[in-house]
C-alpha cells in the first residue's frame, strides 16, 4: 500500500472498523466516561491519575466507586490511599462500606485501623456490623460431671459484639467456645449433685460470665444463656462399677497365683515321699540281707527269728482290730 491508497483504505471497510479499534483502546487506556462521572460525583482527580492507574494495573472504575462511595458519605480519603490498599491486597469496596457503616453508627474506626483489619484477613464490614448487631453464637454439646457422679450435657448461646480495638491480634469464635466450654465443665465439677445445677441453671451462666472469657479475644461477650440441659449417664456408679470389676480381677488373679504354689508345694511333697517311700523300700531290702548275714556269724539264733516274727503277727493284728470295719 503506497502513500495515494492510504486515503481509500481510511475511508473503505478496513478502515472504518482500524479507526474503531483505535478508539476503543484510547478510551480503555484515557476513561473520559469515568473522568466525567467522577467530577460530577465532586471527586477530586485527574484524567492523567486515571491513566496512570492503568500503567500501574489498579482498575480505575474500583477506585473511583470507592472514592464517590466515600465523598458522598463525607469521608476524608484519596485515590493514593485506596491504591496503596488495592496493591497490597486488600478489599477496598470492603473498607469503604465498613468506614462508611461505622460512622453512621459512631463507632471509632480510622481508615489505618479499617485497612489493617482487612489485610489481617478479617471481615471488616462484618465486624462493624457485629458491633452495631450482637451475633449469638450456639454451642456444641458439653459434658460434665457434678460431684455426686451424673453427668450433665450443656448447650449455651453466648452473645457477642465485635471488639473492633482488638480484631487485629485478638482471637476468634473457636477461643471464645473452647472458653465457654471450660467454664461450664468447672461450673457443673463444682456442684455437689446434679439437682443444684438442675435448679438453678443461671449458676453456670453467671459463674462462666465472672471468669472475664472475652480477655485477649476480638469479642466482648454480653451473655451467656443456657439452653438446654439433659441428664446423661451415671458416671460415678459406671466408675465404682469398673473399679469393683477391677479388683475382682485382681483377687481373682491372686487367688490364682495361691492356688498355684499351692499345687506346686503340693507337688514337691509328693516327690519328697515318693524319694521316701524309696528310701525305706531300699532299707527294707537290706533287712533279710542283713538277718541273713546275723544267721552266718551266729548273732540271731532260730528261736530269736520266731519271737520276731510272733511279734510281727500280733502287732499287724493289733493294726486290724484298730481300725474301723466297713458296713454292708
Amino acid at each position: 500500500m503506497n502513500i495515494l491508497q492510504i486515503p481509500n483504505f481510511l475511508f473503505g471497510a478496513g478502515g472504518i472498523i482500524l479507526i474503531i479499534i483505535v478508539f476503543f483502546i484510547f478510551l480503555y487506556f484515557v476513561p473520559l466516561g469515568l473522568w466525567f462521572s467522577a467530577i460530577l460525583s465532586k471527586v477530586k482527580i485527574s484524567l492523567l491519575d486515571l491513566i496512570f492507574m492503568r500503567w500501574r494495573k489498579v482498575p480505575p472504575d474500583l477506585i473511583v466507586k470507592g472514592l464517590v462511595n466515600a465523598t458522598k458519605a463525607g469521608l476524608s480519603v484519596n485515590s493514593d490511599m485506596l491504591e496503596a490498599h488495592y496493591l497490597a491486597g486488600g478489599n477496598v469496596i470492603r473498607v469503604i462500606s465498613a468506614l462508611i457503616s461505622a460512622d453512621k453508627a459512631n463507632i471509632p474506626l480510622d481508615f489505618k485501623s479499617a485497612t489493617a483489619i482487612d489485610l489481617a484477613g478479617r471481615d471488616v464490614l462484618e465486624a462493624v456490623n457485629m458491633s452495631v448487631n450482637p451475633k449469638v453464637i450456639d454451642t456444641p454439646p458439653v459434658s460434665a460431671v457434678a460431684k455426686d457422679g451424673i453427668q450433665l450435657i450443656a448447650k449455651a448461646r453466648v452473645t457477642v459484639r465485635a471488639n473492633i480495638a482488638r480484631l487485629v491480634g485478638g482471637a476468634g469464635e473457636e477461643t471464645i467456645l473452647a472458653r465457654v466450654g471450660e467454664g461450664i465443665v468447672t461450673t457443673i465439677g463444682s456442684a455437689v449433685n446434679h439437682k443444684e445445677v438442675l435448679e438453678n441453671p443461671d449458676r453456670i451462666s453467671k459463674g462462666v460470665l465472672a471468669k472475664g472469657l472475652d480477655a485477649g479475644t476480638a469479642f466482648e461477650i454480653l451473655s451467656i444463656d443456657i439452653a438446654d440441659i439433659d441428664i446423661g449417664e451415671n458416671i460415678g456408679a459406671k466408675l465404682q462399677m469398673d473399679q469393683a470389676e477391677a479388683d475382682k480381677n485382681i483377687a481373682q488373679a491372686k487367688a490364682e497365683e495361691r492356688r498355684a504354689m499351692a499345687i506346686a508345694l503340693e507337688q514337691e511333697m509328693k516327690a519328697k515321699a515318693q524319694e521316701a517311700r524309696a528310701k525305706v523300700i531300699e532299707a527294707e531290702a537290706e533287712i533279710p540281707k542283713a538277718m541273713a548275714e546275723a544267721f552266718r556269724s551266729g548273732n540271731l539264733g532260730i528261736m530269736d527269728y520266731y519271737k520276731m516274727q510272733n511279734i510281727k503277727a500280733d502287732t499287724e493284728m493289733r493294726d486290724a482290730f484298730s481300725k474301723p470295719t466297713k458296713k454292708d
